[in-house]
């Protein structure tokens, strides 16, 4: 029998099947097949991609014509292996690893280069119907698990942004699903130095297949006098008690369409919009163990477990968001339980997950709610950044953003006419405070024209002039561009006639946005090849001719509205052109950021593009895009969120990250003062305004050393003179971060560098430097900017210091003062108001610049090299003209930097490689840092100053 395999990457193998004998196996062109006899999968391929890299397909029948193409994995299979046979199994093997097969029945493991066993699965898969796809599935689509390394002690890091505040998922249970404020990436990297991309789009599970469940369907819930059956829930309107009763399952948590309620508040509340409830009660489990307590949740609300407040959260209403709790309970025994919520006429509900057993905790789970086979790909690495390399082999290089794209952005929920926006700039230069892009968020547009591309005449006259106003203050543009389209415009039309518009949103009258009185809007269609073209045409006639810097694409969940059931949201991206909302959930951002950036490519080739999106998915990377963590909230615990969330998109493979800087949306007491909105800090009420200024400082400090530096948020407006009046600790240690940030801009784009080059991560999860020490672990509040520095934000409010822990196995120095501490401890760290606690190692040499406004001035202005002893170090300066394609080319230079610590010696060896106006020659100052100095932190304080003209050099220190 002959069959066809199709493999994700678009080509297609023959193989032929034979009426295979239990132990046999079929050669491939790039692997093997086998039909096991036992299991759930009747066809298992194993593919070598790469000497390091194996891909894993498995299938419930022996029809793999069915399977589709990737939206992540881009690369073709090539590599050299072998193939043997081992008793009644099969090895395919290169010098890297080897997968280890049983014919028989499926099962799967993978070796290293020394024998040691990777992962191993649990069984051959398995494969149930779709239950949670609100439409027909194909026939041929399958609820999806496979489970490996059961009993293990191994780490999970990665999956991208999420806002758990965790890093290590190890024993955790996690969505991989896509949400303002979420997006996920199902690729892991497990501390056994191997990471698996599982390569489905549809929404999925690590850890528990099951997820969260409803409240009582398994706990046992007790009103407050102690009887069985639910919690007394009591409802209230300010302090009038309206209804008293027993509640199963306390549940407001969607909108099944934009203006329904899935479960309404009771009638008997008459006209009360805006109730406060408060649950009481008990709630008994008969499993022993961490359960896991999930409050999705807007308005303020507070989670006590016995006695005790676990949770006091806020959320605006148009964004509410889960948190977690993990409670310890004994079988049988009854904990007291309240929950507190001010509705605000938001939305609650409170699911559950019990532990489960000790193998399964202690395993690695991937749970898919539809595909049609079970596909992943395991990649070895000797190290985190190896094993990242692999997913970016298979995914698509990071590519290099602009140099512009790492300076300083500013922004603001949005500039209400052009002179407001390019005045935002003149300002920031004339107190000459750096900065590089500033941000036209949406409605610049006419209110009933959203998808128009046209800008509103009264407010924007001349969008044109106004770009060239800000070209001319040496400054770029972005501007905010969605995938939705109101039907009266004729892009939508355009899309719609050629059938890209997703129109079930626009079918329902109910079903309009909130803007004025409310349009009917649909999101169009990006997986077709022509409706990329189309979209990025409509963008190119109307916004790119006006000269616009890069792409700020906001909504690519896609959120249709944020607070509509999981169903409803798969139901109305129903009908995609490659399939279901269901099965392809995940991945809209990709496509939609793709067709951009080849568009952009195609029609500017020397221009790089740059794009930011609000979701992404496996391969974003390629794109050209960096993807920010959407709309948070101005709080502290939110603030603290965030440190985790980019640690955990770095170590999915996705470098260029960035966040709302003081959080996009603020509690009304800061929004709003006796004379109306707050614009500046001086009409917010006074008692708010330390606690807002020392948010937004913190925030800042922290946002100077993430990938992309960039505040943005409603009002309050955040641009740095109203937040805070020249010359107070506040506006001046923002502005001292401002400038650091442009003095290390010879690090960060070296390291931007490294990105594309050697696959670097430059916000960097403390494992992947440290990997060896198990302390670090857990650490999801510290990280590495780039090699060299160790940063550790303060999310305390009133914290003159924290704890910082210093890895093992070298020295840290403090950034300011010099200090020397050994690693392998915990420190009370100094974190007076107006400085962030940060450590550069032994060994590491930071590149720095003269303090510059914008990123592409004085180019030929002397670099300093800090140095700091302890240990041998080694560092590749690189540099290219920051805003072509040439790098792609090899049009480039590396400048080799080696410190030899016994000798006190840095040699600068020989350039390699050349671009268009790189200098043939310029000045280094070099300084050694190595114990308290007052002056640690002036990058020119003590410098040997020495001429480079390319060649090789020795500077003694």
């Amino acid at each position: 029998m002959k069959q066809t395999i199709r493999v994700f990457s678009g080509f297609v193998l023959s193989v032929v099947l034979l009426g295979c004998q239990p132990t046999s196996y079929q050669p491939i062109e790039h692997g093997v097949v086998i039909q096991p006899q036992e299991g759930a999968a009747r066809l298992i391929s194993v593919q070598v991609y790469r000497d390091n890299i194996f891909r894993i397909t498995a299938l419930p029948h022996t029809n793999p014509g069915v399977l589709s193409d990737s939206i992540q994995v881009v690369a073709e299979p090539d590599a050299t292996f072998k193939v043997r046979r081992e008793r009644n199994q099969i090895r395919v093997s290169t010098h890297k690893g080897s997968a280890l097969i049983n014919p028989q029945n499926g099962h799967i493991s993978i070796y290293d280069a020394r024998g040691n066993v990777l992962l191993d699965a649990v069984n051959s898969g398995e494969f149930g119907p779709v239950t949670e796809d609100p439409t027909t599935p194909d026939t041929n689509s399958y609820a999806l698990r496979q489970q490996w390394n059961q009993n293990t002690d191994e780490g999970f890091f990665g999956l991208g942004q999420h806002q758990n505040g965790i890093v290590n998922y190890a024993g955790k249970t996690v969505e991989l699903s896509t949400h303002n404020l979420e997006f996920s990436v199902p690729m892991l990297v497990s501390s056994r130095r191997y990471g698996v991309l599982w390569d489905n789009a549809s929404i999925t599970r690590l850890g528990d297949p099951n997820g969260y469940q409803a409240l009582n369907e398994s706990l046992v819930l007790y009103d407050e006098d102690g009887v069985a059956g639910g919690l007394t829930a009591r409802y209230y309107d300010g302090d009038e008690l309206l209804l008293t009763r027993t509640e199963a399952e306390p549940d407001y948590q969607f909108l099944v369409n934009n203006n329904v309620r899935e479960h309404p508040f009771p009638a008997e509340l008459g006209e009360v919009s805006n109730p406060r409830v408060i649950w009481n009660g008990s709630i008994q489990s008969d499993t022993s163990g961490e359960h896991v307590f999930k409050m999705y949740s807007s308005g303020y609300t507070r989670l006590s477990f016995n006695h005790e407040e676990v949770l006091n959260r806020w959320r605006m209403n148009w964004n509410p968001w889960y948190h977690d709790v993990h409670l310890n309970m004994t079988a049988g025994q009854k904990v007291p339980i309240e929950i507190d919520w001010n509705s605000q006429g938001g939305y609650f509900r409170l699911n559950h997950i019990p532990p489960r057993p000790q193998a399964e905790q202690n395993s690695l789970s991937l749970a898919s709610e539809s595909g049609k086979a079970i596909d992943y790909y395991v990649i070895l690495g000797t190290d985190y950044d190896g094993v990242i390399s692999g997913y970016r082999e298979l995914t698509g290089d990071a590519v290099m953003l602009p140099k512009w794209a790492y300076g300083f952005w500013q922004s603001r929920e949005r500039y209400q006419n052009q002179d407001e926006l390019v005045n935002v700039v003149r300002e920031y230069r004339q107190r000459g405070i750096p900065l590089d892009n500033i941000v036209l968020d949406w409605f610049y547009w006419p209110e009933d024209a959203w998808g128009s591309h046209q800008f509103e005449a009264l407010n924007f006259p001349d969008p044109q002039k106004m770009v060239e106003e800000v070209h001319e203050l040496n400054a770029n543009i972005m501007i905010s561009v969605w995938p939705k389209f109101y039907p009266t415009t004729e892009h939508y039309k355009e899309l719609d006639e050629k059938g890209y518009m997703l129109n079930k949103n626009v079918e329902v009258e109910a079903n309009r946005d909130w803007v004025g009185p409310g349009y009917l809007n649909g999101f169009y269609d990006p997986y077709p090849r022509e409706a990329q073209q189309i979209f990025w045409r409509q963008i190119r006639d109307n916004l790119n001719v006006l000269g616009f810097d890069a792409w700020w694409l906001d909504a690519t969940e896609p959120d249709i509205h944020s607070n509509l059931t999981i169903s409803k949201r798969k139901e109305i991206t129903t009908p995609l052109a490659v399939g279901s909302g269901t099965e392809y959930f995940n991945s809209y951002a990709v496509p939609n950021a793709e067709g951009v950036y080849l568009g952009e490519r195609e029609t500017d080739p020397e221009k790089r593009s740059f794009i930011l999106t609000r979701s992404g998915f496996g391969g974003i990377q390629r794109t050209g895009a960096a993807v920010w963590s959407g709309d948070t909230v101005s709080r502290w615990s939110n603030l603290k969120d965030q440190i985790a969330a980019g640690i955990g998109a770095g170590l999915a493979g996705v470098p260029n990250w960035s966040m709302d800087i003081g959080g996009f949306t603020p509690e009304d007491q800061y929004r709003y003062g006796s004379d109306g909105i707050v614009h500046n800090y001086a009409d917010m009420p006074a008692d708010y305004v330390p606690n807002w200024q020392e948010l937004n400082l913190r925030w800042f400090q922290f946002g100077a050393f993430v990938p992309l530096f960039r505040s943005h948020g409603q009002n309050p407006y955040r641009e740095i003179y109203n937040i805070a009046e020249q010359g107070s600790d506040i506006y001046e240690s923002m502005v001292y971060y401002a400038r650091l940030r442009y003095r290390l801009m010879p690090y960060i784009y070296s390291e931007a560098g490294h990105m594309y080059l050697n696959d670097g991560t430059l916000m960097r999860g403390l494992v992947m430097d440290f990997m060896d020490d198990p302390n670090v672990f857990e650490i999801n509040d510290q990280y590495m900017f780039g090699p060299a520095l160790l940063i550790n934000p303060v999310y305390q409010p009133g914290a003159t210091s924290r704890q910082v822990y210093l890895p093992e196995g070298t020295r840290w120095y403090d950034f300011y003062s010099g200090k020397a501490y050994e690693g392998g401890q915990n420190i009370d760290a100094a974190a007076p108001l107006t400085r962030m606690p940060i450590f550069a190692r032994a060994g590491a040499i930071v590149p720095s610049g003269p303090e510059i406004q914008t990123v592409f001035e004085q180019p030929d202005a002397p670099l300093q090299l800090t140095v700091y002893a302890g240990a041998d170090g080694q560092y590749n300066l690189y540099e290219d003209d920051g805003s072509s394609y040439d790098y792609e080319h090899g049009e480039y230079s590396i400048i080799p930097i080696h410190y030899d610590d016994d000798s006190r010696t840095l040699s600068i060896g020989s350039r390699q490689g050349n671009y268009a106006g790189m200098l043939k020659e310029r000045e280094f100052r070099v300084r050694l840092v190595e114990g308290e100095n007052a002056e640690a932190s002036t990058f020119d304080a003590g410098a040997i100053m020495v001429n480079y003209r390319g060649q090789a050099l020795d500077v003694t220190l």
